[in-house]
């Protein structure tokens, strides 16, 4: 490997982004690598940066961020053979642990030095007027996503942490939304308290909406939970984070190749980021990426 960009995100993790580049860069440049830095400011100018330099054909292209930069660099390299690695500096890294890529920013440099790489899928998702993108991890709608929301807007997100805050602030309003979901198999007309359709099964700082996932099997992971009393979505809750709800009566989960999810008055989320109104089509991309690993992973 000889050349490689490297685009970070300086408000990741509340600003350890900005700290690690000077020592990524370091580590990269003592192992002989040729690198080119980008430090933008804002998510379209790291968009920017990630698909000039998949463009110019460089060896390897780097970020160094959280999901929402993730988020950019798979879009960037799929379908281009250029391989992503990822230096984990946010504040939840669901796509990280969900790929189970090195926690450690020191350890992610060292694995994309060594070189190997691994197909993974990803999720084509595609709004009604025609635009389109790739996700990594999970769409989610209902009441995911207006905790998302909520977490989001707080001064200071902490994570998994903001989000817990974020569920016990939602439950007092939320109410069950009127879903119309179709697959091969047809249309449902249904309400629900969220739905998410994941290519890697964790989101939100850990939770693992989707028990069993497997990032290179080309299909997508649904889960829905029914209506519930407020007190029984609160029981749940923990157990979201070891994906032991899943037992619940109130929870169907599915595979499928293809989704579309709609609804009125519904937003989604996606990689830790506002994705905007239903509807959405979500269609599984298998092999659409390949991602630096480490050495026995590969």
């Amino acid at each position: 490997m000889t050349q490689l960009a490297v685009v970070a995100n300086p408000a990741a993790g509340h600003g350890r982004g900005r700290r690690l580049l000077a020592s990524v860069l370091a580590r990269f440049e003592e192992a002989g690598a040729t690198v080119t830095a980008h430090l933008p400011v804002h998510a379209e100018d790291a968009a920017r940066a990630c698909a000039q330099a998949v463009a110019d054909g460089v060896d390897g292209l780097v970020v160094v961020g959280g999901d929402g930069t993730t988020h950019l660099g798979l879009n960037a390299c799929a379908g281009s053979g250029v391989p992503l690695g990822i230096v984990p500096a946010g504040t939840g890294n669901d796509f990280v642990r969900s790929a189970g890529l090195p926690p450690r920013w020191s350890d992610a440099v060292d694995a994309i030095l060594a070189g190997a790489t691994r197909p993974v899928d990803l999720m084509g998702v595609t709004d009604a007027a025609g635009a389109a993108c790739c996700v990594g991890s999970v769409v989610s709608t209902g009441f995911d996503e207006r905790v998302a929301r909520r977490a989001d807007a707080l001064p200071l997100n902490l994570g998994a942490p903001s989000y817990a805050w974020g569920v016990v602030a939602e439950l007092a309003r939320f109410r069950p939304q009127s879903y119309r979901l179709t697959t091969a198999d047809g249309v449902r007309e249904l309400d629900a308290i969220l739905v998410a359709v994941a290519n890697a099964g964790i989101f939100g700082g850990g939770i693992r909406i989707a028990p069993g996932f497997d990032l290179d099997d080309g299909l997508l992971d649904v889960t829905i939970v029914h209506p519930v009393p407020r007190r029984t979505l609160l029981r749940l809750f923990p157990s979201l984070f070891t994906g032991g709800f899943v037992t619940h009566p109130a929870i169907e989960r599915f595979r499928v190749a293809s989704i579309t999810v709609d609804g009125p008055d519904m937003l989604a989320s996606a990689d830790g980021e506002p994705l905007g109104p239903v509807p959405l089509a979500c269609t599984a991309r298998p092999r659409a990426v390949r991602i630096f690993v480490p050495q026995e992973d590969r």
